[in-house]
């Protein structure tokens, strides 16, 4: 396995490959272009990769630890049993994108883009998805812990019979979303339309909750 810790070439990273995955520590990758590289089973440790290209790259059970990834492009990668933890990956692109049983962990994925995603088995654990593009996600029978959905597009996304452990749902659009027999008593509401209550038909909420509902849609209880 060979180890690179500057900022290596494409050239350098293919012909590393020759003899097997790759660890990356402290790497500065910023804008370069990994397209298509075999990469299955690197590990990139406290990596910069700020607007760098994994288009249709082979991801495959990489691992990412403190990474730093503003508008990094995985489109069409394959990242099947990959984990991510505690990495900055803001405006970032999934966009058709193999995740199957991938995890996210401790991220940041504020307005990332998950169009068209396979994403059978994704995990998310106490990340910021705030204004992400999650639509038609499925996330039914899951347990979300702490994830912030504030003002992401939610819609047609399956939240049946899911638990949230915290997080928020905040100004999330979420037309054409399901909700039934989910459990929301400790999840942030805040911002429902009266369009969207007609989506939470059959969900757990609590009372200080449906109280909250009401003001926002501006009823009055005598």
């Amino acid at each position: 396995m060979h180890t690179f810790t500057d900022s290596p070439s494409r050239d350098d990273i293919a012909a590393a490959l020759a003899s097997g995955s790759i660890t990356f520590i402290d790497c500065m990758l910023d804008d370069a272009d990994l397209s298509r590289l075999d990469l299955r089973g690197s590990s990139f440790i406290n990596c910069s990769i700020a607007e760098t290209s994994f288009y249709a790259a082979k991801l495959a059970q990489t691992t990412w630890q403190r990474c730093r990834g503003r508008q990094a492009d995985f489109e069409a990668a394959d990242l099947t049993d990959a984990q991510f933890q505690s990495c900055d990956l803001n405006n970032s692109s999934w966009r058709r994108a193999r995740l199957a049983s991938l995890t996210f962990k401790g991220c940041k994925l504020t307005g990332a883009n998950f169009e068209e995603a396979a994403h059978l088995g994704l995990t998310f654990e106490e990340c910021l998805l705030i204004g992400a593009d999650l639509r038609r996600m499925s996330f039914r029978k899951s347990t979300l812990k702490v994830l912030d959905f504030s003002d992401a597009d939610l819609a047609a996304c399956d939240f049946r019979d899911t638990v949230f452990e915290g997080g928020s749902l905040r100004n999330a659009s979420l037309k054409q979303a399901r909700f039934d027999n989910a459990d929301l008593r400790e999840a942030d509401l805040s911002g429902l339309t009266l369009a969207d209550v007609k989506l939470f038909q059959g969900a757990w909420i609590t009372p200080r909750q449906a109280a909250e509902l009401i003001s926002e849609l501006g009823l009055r209880v005598a």
